[in-house]
């Protein structure tokens, strides 16, 4: 019972401790007596946990306030520089990896090209590996100041320390990724699918913010989805929630490349639009060939954005979300020349009520969103106020609520 007692006692302490790390993350700088007022903790409790914070270095003064009548009160914020993140992209023509400090700065950089056809676990886990030492040997940062590392791939993640990927379009089938990446840092890894993480960064920082229920699609290469139900990530009964690119848009159509037929990643992937028009994708630049194609006006295109809006209007009939967010290099693309049609025609095909619902707009993060919501991965962890990890520890995405910074 003593036992039992203490842990009661010591995960109090931790939530509370979580709670105000989290009120200064989202909406600080603040004083104590407007954390106490935000988060509904005594003023004794918050002077607590914040004189904890403040002796480990988590959080800083941040300068004075006035008060009414009485002496300024001090202001309280993250020491950004507390500790840093690596954000990794694995995608189909890239290996990405990001060093952020805690207010998401950019740092340093290491990029690494793949090839259409050379997806090898082995590969892929050594450009990993040599991105985190360029980004630590760049920055100057050392490994000991790293919280940790977030992953963002492509596919189905099962949970577990080994993290073990199911990837149709990397030709992966039960790589454990967490595993092999383990053996080669002892940072702690967090892994999780790379449209996912791209929506928690939109959720914090970009279009989501203050969203309880939107949609954050990416199309790159291949389609991908975030679900957000009341401010959560939807995960499914074994994390494969979200593969809306997988969602049959046309029976018997165009082979997509998980084997099946007839899937919106098909048609609306930069790849499927790519070889509909005619492109040879194996030889070309993605990017620059889909730019020319949009830009020329290519009836492939047009078709793109009947199929894209229908694949919209499924999600706005299915879910009801007040957001959908357009991300992903490809996504962004057709979204800057394209968007009031494919509104019109996410409009034409849903129905009415939860249509005017729904914003449908572009991500504002950029190319390098799933870097950036990787990174965040680790930043919701800290956030948590865990236990520490031993080291070389490997998880998938905590199932947390998704914040909002402000």
């Amino acid at each position: 019972m003593i036992g039992a007692a203490q842990r009661t006692v010591r995960d109090l302490r931790r939530g509370n401790r979580a709670t105000v790390l989290r009120a200064l993350y989202f909406d600080g700088p603040a004083s104590r007596q407007e954390l106490s007022e935000t988060i509904g903790l005594s003023p004794a409790t918050v002077s607590n946990v914040t004189g904890d914070l403040l002796e480990s270095g988590v959080v800083v003064e941040a300068g004075l306030v006035d008060s009414d009548g009485g002496r300024p009160r001090v202001l309280l914020r993250v020491n950004t520089t507390h500790g840093y993140t690596v954000g990794v992209d694995v995608g189909e023509t890239h290996v990405r990896a990001e060093l952020f400090d805690l207010d998401m700065n950019r740092k340093a950089r290491a990029e690494y090209a793949l090839r259409p056809a050379r997806h090898d676990a082995g590969l892929v886990v050594g450009h990993v590996l040599a991105g985190i030492d360029t980004l630590l040997a760049e920055s100057g940062v050392p490994a000991e100041r790293v919280l940790g590392v977030g992953v963002g791939v492509p596919g189905i993640v099962e949970t577990g320390p080994d993290a073990v990927i199911h990837a149709p379009t990397l030709g992966w089938d039960g790589v454990p990724l967490g595993g092999l990446l383990r053996a080669g840092t002892d940072l702690p890894l967090f892994v999780d699918n790379g449209a996912r993480s791209m929506g928690q960064a939109e959720l914090w920082f970009g279009m989501g913010r203050r969203a309880r229920h939107a949609v954050v699609v990416l199309i790159g290469s291949g389609v991908g989805a975030s679900v957000i139900t009341d401010g959560s990530t939807y995960l499914g009964a074994d994390s494969s929630a979200g593969e809306w690119g997988h969602t049959k848009i046309m029976v018997g159509g165009h082979r997509c490349r998980c084997g099946g037929r007839g899937c919106l990643e098909a048609y609306v992937g930069a790849r499927g639009i790519l070889e509909r028009a005619g492109v040879w994708t194996e030889t070309v630049d993605e990017q620059a060939a889909l730019a020319e194609l949009v830009a020329g006006g290519s009836p492939v295109v047009d078709e793109t954005v009947t199929y894209l809006g229908v694949g919209l209007a499924n999600l706005i009939n299915l879910f009801n979300p007040e957001r959908i967010i357009i991300g992903g290099w490809a996504g962004v693309l057709l979204g800057e020349h394209l968007l009031p049609r494919i509104r019109k025609v996410a409009a034409d095909n849903s129905l009415a009520q939860p249509y005017r619902t729904v914003s449908i707009g572009l991500g504002r993060l950029g190319v390098d969103s799933v870097t950036l919501g990787a990174a965040t991965l680790v930043v919701e962890d800290f956030l948590r106020a865990p236990a520490p990890q031993a080291a070389g520890g490997a998880s998938t995405r905590p199932r947390n609520p998704a914040g909002a910074r402000s």
